[in-house]
């Protein structure tokens, strides 16, 4: 924790006595309806602005004209075979972002829709990588209100009236939703956000003696596997009625057959009512996809109990033609307040037409006696069972592993949902409260920190079933059989001194899908299919332990300990899977919530390592060709319209030769394996471990034992130019190869373990000498204008090192020095600390305008610095650097990025790349202040002192010996790596 209370002065950021009064927070005091100490607030009558996306400016569009031309042609090519290119500047959507987003809806990787604080319905992604932002404005909750006696009524949709996606012209003879009371003015109703609840109140509108609270609640549960993959939400209204007559209360939850976009006009769409155990009931809509996409059906259901009625509408429709219209619907609830019972035994309806919008409504009615108090609980759920990929590959996705794949799956979420939700939020605040109540925090950081947590619902995640079914297994001895003929291979060579590589062709029975075990669903058969027709060549194997490490990888998954696979997309406008220069940062969050998730996607890109696709691919920023994904080359995603398959989507430059991901695998690697005492997951990837180190050799040009950067942006900073060695790049290499010597001395490897710190007891007095300049690292060892510019990334390696337990790269001086020198230009002199760390900034206090990045700030960033602030025992000065990011991006006063929060802004907040993954950063802080207990227990000796240098002197060698008993006594291990009970 953070030592002292240094913050004890700092006041909550929003209080909510501000916007909602005392009594009223006092009456909803009961069941979790009052919204909490800590949360994101906003009034609904809040203005959402439309946010500003960066330019190029006229040098750097100069720079970059090749690229554009190249990037533009390509565009065109993948749009002419029916796909989005991962990466296109040139597209715009026609809706234009705003500062109007919310707590997104459902658990992880099942699909997504984004519910904003005025609580519009918007940002749909149910097929994976499309994302349509437009609200679809009939999905609403509205309330009808009547007295005792007749004299008060009221009617009203409960979102702001004066809401732009409705229009401005409404037509007295519209039958459409424009009908519909919009009269809620949202003055004294606020929105209130604690990821992955959020609470509205509506203290007094419309009815001023009614007080309304909505809490919404969605399955998000750190270390629960099954119930956070689960694609419902629920929405429970409490209601107290402070007037001294008795109201009936009826609240309406409407819904249309849609995904987003024009979809509800596609046409073959059918509704159908339903009733369920435990007084459940609502409606199903059955959703035809287009373009072959697999169908989708949403579920909206409410809960009858002895004091609420339940009633449904199973069809209306927005126009005149249609047999019962929303203004009719409307009509018929201000009349009745209820639907008529008889409307459950409808059964289907006709399929829609063309062009024509189907709807349903659920209503909940009830009582609410003077001075009483009532809850009324809705749910959503949708059931989208296969998720198709743009080149073929199907899949499950997780929650079909516990409620199948029938199209009625829906009903039994949103039963679960009414059924379960009290359950969800005991165990949600039990994982949030220690957080909450801890006062040695900033009030701004303790809910920043979940709600950045959106992005694993909203950022396109895709969580697959991987459990091996049955042609799988009786394929096994075919895989084994392959499996020894090329183990015994390699023992050969290896014996020879020579590292072999094993070609393999795709048409094999051993291919990726076989290695992995996922659930890939063949489109006819609805069976497990093993083909993989997207790789050219597979290559696999550089030590015995290769192919034995990849059939580890499938027992992993067998049975309960299987949690299936796990995709996130760098961003919604960057469309690639698992980008893994950017889950350097963004891992700490599945760390520390959803550990088996992690360690899932490290295999992935531990098998990925290798393996080779010798198919051409052409780069778009210097014009030449290469291969897909080089042996040994750890790719940068895992593709986008073929993921495991068809990697390394990205193609601007040719990744192979970038100098960050190679270091940041075997650094995540061992923080994992340090963090989790897994050991078997240590065996499981130590080979690929092995191949990225060895694969770096080649950047040594000059034998320093230093890695060197090759005058083009090799790195995650893409567009920033680095020559010779530098601080990036260098410090991870540092970290890297201590991070490889100790994980190869836990597991036994001894010669390996020797080498690289041989070479790490080489680099690091060069790596100094070259870059350090007395206050901090300069940015490269090149000549240029920028190489002595002030990097806030620097020390990269060190946040690993340091989050790892492993010895400093650095001593003490030098780290706080180089962090107090970021502290003090690249954060305070940028607007007083209130943007974040700009990346680049010169020595005279300038702002380093070399590139579009080294200007920018990037969020992400900015938290991992602040991480690595924490760690040099520099708090105070971490939680400033954070907080600007908070200021810019999540207050008030910003410039309206919550619940989005890009990748970059600039000097005048103008973003670029909303809804990214690399803001998972700050639990990298949160990491910092909490190390796990396999960390903290280990012994203090420094492992480097640990490994004793021989006196033979040279390369790689490889001794498997080590690693063998290890894995014959690896569920021997406790909770920590360092220990062993045997």
């Amino acid at each position: 924790m953070v030592s002292g209370n240094i913050f004890h002065c700092r006041k909550n950021s929003w209080p909510p006595e501000v916007y909602i009064s005392k009594s009223t927070l006092h009456l909803f005091d009961i069941d979790s309806s009052a919204p909490p100490e800590q949360a994101w607030r906003r009034r609904l009558n809040s203005h959402a602005n439309l946010l500003k996306e960066f330019r190029v400016t006229f040098m750097e569009a100069i720079k970059l004209v090749r690229l554009g031309i190249r990037m533009w042609s390509y565009v065109r090519e993948e749009a002419s075979h029916g796909r989005k290119a991962p990466i296109d500047p040139f597209t715009r959507e026609s809706c234009k972002p705003s500062a109007s987003q919310g707590v997104p809806l459902g658990g992880m990787g099942s699909g997504s829709i984004s519910r904003g604080f005025r609580g519009e319905f918007r940002q749909w992604q149910i097929i994976p990588s499309l994302c349509e932002a437009s609200p679809v404005m009939a999905n609403q909750f509205s309330i009808f209100i009547s007295r005792d006696g007749g004299s008060k009524n009221f009617a009203s949709v409960l979102a702001p009236g004066q809401h732009e996606d409705l229009g401005s012209s409404r037509k007295a003879d519209d039958q459409g939703i424009s009908s519909w009371g919009w009269n809620l003015s949202g003055q004294h109703s606020t929105y209130h956000a604690l990821f992955p609840r959020a609470w509205t109140i509506y203290d007094g509108e419309p009815d001023p003696e009614l007080k309304i609270s909505c809490r919404q609640i969605s399955p998000f549960i750190p270390h629960n596997y099954r119930e956070s993959s689960l694609p419902a939400a629920v929405f429970v209204y409490t209601l107290v009625n402070t007037g001294k007559e008795r109201a009936k209360v009826s609240l309406l939850f409407t819904w249309a057959n849609s995904i987003g976009g024009s979809s509800h006009l596609s046409g073959d769409h059918v509704n159908e009512p339903f009733r369920a155990e435990d007084g459940v009931s609502g409606v199903l809509l059955y959703h035809k996809t287009a373009k072959g996409n697999p169908p989708v059906t949403f579920s909206i259901a409410a809960c009858e109990t002895q004091n609420v009625s339940v009633s449904v509408l199973p069809c209306f429709g927005l126009t005149k033609g249609s047999g019962v219209t929303a203004k009719g619907m409307w009509s018929k609830m201000v009349k009745d307040g209820q639907f008529d019972q008889e409307n459950f035994n409808s059964g289907p309806s006709m399929p829609s037409s063309p062009g024509e919008t189907l709807c349903a409504g659920v209503s909940a009615s009830t009582w609410v006696e003077p001075h009483g108090k009532c809850t009324v609980a809705f749910s959503l759920a949708w059931s989208s069972p296969k998720v198709k990929f743009v080149k073929g590959s199907t899949f499950h996705r997780r929650y079909t592993k516990f409620y199948g794949t029938s199209d009625k799956a829906a009903v039994d979420l949103a039963h679960d949902a009414l059924t379960h939700y009290n359950r969800w939020e005991e165990e949600i605040e039990k994982w949030q409260n220690p957080v909450l109540k801890d006062e040695t925090l900033p009030e701004w950081y303790k809910f920043t920190l979940f709600n950045e947590l959106y992005f694993l619902v909203a950022g396109g995640t895709i969580w697959i079933d991987s459990s091996l079914l049955s042609n799988m297994r009786n394929e096994q001895g075919q895989v084994r059989e392959l499996e020894n003929a090329v183990v015994r291979e390699t023992e050969t060579k290896m014996i020879n001194g020579k590292r072999t590589v094993v070609e393999c062709t795709t048409n094999s029975t051993y291919d990726s899908a076989a290695i992995t075990g996922y659930t890939h669903v063949d489109e006819k058969h609805d069976d497990v299919s093993h083909e993989n027709q997207s790789v050219d060549t597979l290559r696999n194997g550089n030590s015995t332990d290769t192919l034995h490490s990849s059939t580890l990888m499938n027992q992993q998954y067998d049975g309960d300990d299987d949690v299936g696979r796990f995709l996130y997309l760098e961003g919604v406008e960057y469309i690639m899977w698992c980008t893994y220069d950017v889950h350097f940062y963004a891992s700490f969050a599945l760390l520390e919530l959803f550990p088996r998730i992690e360690l899932n996607i490290q295999r992935d890109f531990a098998k990925a390592v290798l393996c080779e696709d010798g198919r051409k691919v052409k780069f778009l920023a210097e014009g030449n060709s290469g291969i897909r994904k080089v042996y040994g080359a750890v790719p940068h995603d895992l593709g986008t319209h073929d993921p495991w398959y068809e990697m390394n989507a990205y193609n601007i430059h040719d990744t192979s030769k970038w100098k960050d991901l190679n270091p940041k695998f075997v650094l995540q690697v061992y923080r994992d394996f340090a963090a989790t005492g897994d050991l078997q997951f240590g065996v499981d990837v130590w080979p690929a471990v092995r191949a990225a180190m060895e694969y770096m050799d080649q950047f040594d040009r000059d034998g320093d034992g230093l890695i060197e950067n090759d005058g083009f942006p090799d790195q995650t900073y893409d567009t920033w130019t680095v020559h010779g060695v530098s601080a990036y790049c260098g410090c991870l290499w540092l970290a890297a190869l201590q991070a490889a010597a100790a994980m190869a001395h836990e597991l036994g490897d001894r010669d390996f373990a020797e080498a690289c710190k041989r070479k790490f007891l080489k680099a690091k007095p060069a790596f100094e000498e070259k870059l350090w300049n007395g206050s901090y690292f300069n940015y490269d060892s090149g000549s240029s204008g920028n190489s002595k510019s002030i990097q806030a990334d620097q020390l990269a390696g060190q946040w690993y090192t340091a989050s790892s337990g492993l010895p400093s790269l650095f001593d003490d001086v030098k780290i706080r020095s180089a962090l107090r020198k970021v502290y003090d230009f690249n954060v305070m002199r940028v607007k007083g600390g209130r943007m974040g760390a700009v990346n680049g900034m010169h020595p005279n206090g300038k702002v380093d305008e070399t590139c579009m990045q080294s200007r920018e700030v990037w969020t992400g960033v900015t938290y991992g610095v602040a991480a690595t602030m924490i760690l040099a025992g520099m708090e105070d000065e971490a939680f400033t650097t954070a907080e600007g990011i908070f200021l810019a991006g999540w207050s008030e006063d910003g410039y309206g990025y919550w619940f989005q929060t890009p990748e970059a802004w600039t000097m005048d907040g103008h973003y670029r790349s909303l809804m990214y993954m690399r803001p998972l950063a700050i639990w990298g802080m949160q990491y910092a202040l909490n190390r796990p207990k396999a960390i903290l227990e280990a012994p203090k000796i420094n492992i480097m002192d640990r490994i004793h240098l021989s006196p033979v002197i040279g390369g790689y060698s490889h001794d498997e010996t080590g690693v063998r008993k290890i894995v014959t006594k690896a569920k021997c291990f406790g909770n920590s790596v360092f220990h062993c009970a045997c």
